[in-house]
């Protein structure tokens, strides 16, 4: 009998995160949570982790989660925007002198309010978009500008607290009983397992007909399975928080804020991937030039995006305003700051062309533990920056680091 020699290529072993299909960056920035959760848990001697402090901890995190995704898609177009918390702070005054009762206030229905900081927010949006997309003026100079123009303007318009705010506004805040309850947590929790199951089973069936590869059935079960373990907690934790007040106790459940920077995170999270325009953004991030020569119309791009981010503002100012019961002078001061860590933690690349709306929520949510940490073991305000600006620089660090790594 002849030996008949076969030429097969020798398997490629692929390593555990290969398996899995992880982002790295993302796998890190969980580690980096879990760790700091550990870490605040044993110094505040077991308070950090009760679930009175992470439904709290969850409404903190809304303003920066609403704001993050905007963040994300002005870095990736090679942009930035320092005027963020500045905008913030003055639509949360326009909200809250059109509602506020005389004589502070002008007395309109919340809506009307609603709807007037919506728009002065993009219309400033459109204005720094305008003036750095059509002028060509850098935004780094025209949003600096505004943070200093909108600051104060915002004491122009009011240099004292304006409160109260409308009740049912309130509500938009998380308060006066802002939660949609236990039912309609499980409810809203069963809704996003069945969505992850069918999405995890489209996705894995549309990349077997198009020939791409797949996860193993045992990654795909065990990334699947702890996608749905974090929603299962997640439930338990907001349904565990007993409403104030309440005998027996009743569970708040998820925050009206938390939901709506979910809903934000979610549909940019899509728009980003299924959308022309999401895929314009990351095309003039990456190449400018040659985006242009591909017919994209980056000036009309760029002025969508800060008008995006002008309308995302207006939301976060919205559930601000209407957590706090009213608006100050100092609103917002240096969430811009916290804002962009969050983007540039999560993996958003300061020179444009890389990052992901996910990476960004989870960035929100770290930057939210810090301070909502450091605030819970008596740390200042003063030093709670100072710490936020270090793990930013060491951001900034390992994302440099990692991309020279990936390269070569």
């Amino acid at each position: 009998m002849q030996n008949v020699q076969t030429n097969q290529a020798p398997a490629v072993r692929r390593s555990l995160l290969q398996n899995l299909g992880i982002d790295a960056q993302l796998l890190t920035m969980l580690a980096a949570i879990v760790m700091v959760w550990i870490g605040f848990q044993i110094w505040s001697e077991g308070l950090f982790l009760s679930p009175r402090n992470l439904w709290f901890l969850a409404v903190q995190s809304a303003v920066v989660g609403i704001m993050v995704g905007g963040m994300v898609l002005i870095i990736v177009a090679r942009q930035i925007d320092l005027a963020a918390g500045s905008i913030l702070g003055f639509t949360a005054m326009v909200m809250a002198v059109f509602q506020a009762p005389p004589p502070n206030g002008l007395g309109l229905h919340w809506i009307i309010a609603l709807i007037a900081g919506i728009l002065v927010a993009i219309l400033i949006g459109s204005i720094n978009g305008s003036v750095s997309a059509y002028v060509g003026v850098p935004a780094f100079v025209v949003t600096l500008a505004g943070m200093m123009i909108f600051r104060n303007l915002t004491f122009s318009l009011s240099n004292v607290t304006i409160t109260p705010l409308n009740e049912t506004f309130q509500i938009l805040g998380g308060g006066n009983n802002g939660s949609i309850g236990p039912l309609w947590t499980w409810v809203f929790g069963l809704a996003i397992a069945v969505l992850i199951l069918w999405q995890t089973l489209a996705g894995r069936l549309r990349r077997q007909k198009n020939g791409f590869a797949v996860r193993p059935m045992w990654a795909e079960a065990l990334v699947t399975g702890l996608t749905l373990l974090i929603v299962l907690g997640f439930v338990l934790v907001m349904n565990a928080y007993p409403v104030p007040g309440t005998d027996p106790p009743v569970g708040s459940g998820i925050p009206i804020p938390v939901l709506i920077a979910l809903a934000v995170l979610g549909f940019l999270n899509w728009m980003t991937r299924n959308t022309r325009f999401g895929r314009y953004i990351f095309a003039i991030g990456g190449n400018p030039e040659a985006a242009l020569l591909a017919g994209i119309n980056v000036k009309r791009t760029m002025l969508f995006i800060f008008m995006l981010m002008g309308f995302l503002t207006a939301i976060a100012a919205a559930v601000q305003a209407a957590r706090l019961n009213g608006a100050t002078p100092t609103v917002g001061r240096d969430l811009e700051l916290t804002v962009i860590a969050g983007a540039v933690i999560g993996g958003t690349v300061l020179s444009g062309g890389a990052g992901t709306i996910l990476g960004a929520g989870l960035g929100a949510l770290l930057m939210s533990s810090l301070e909502n940490g450091l605030g819970l073991v008596g740390v200042a305000t003063e030093q709670q920056k100072i710490v936020i600006g270090i793990v930013l620089l060491l951001a900034v660090i390992w994302n440099t680091v990692s991309a020279r790594w990936r390269k070569g």
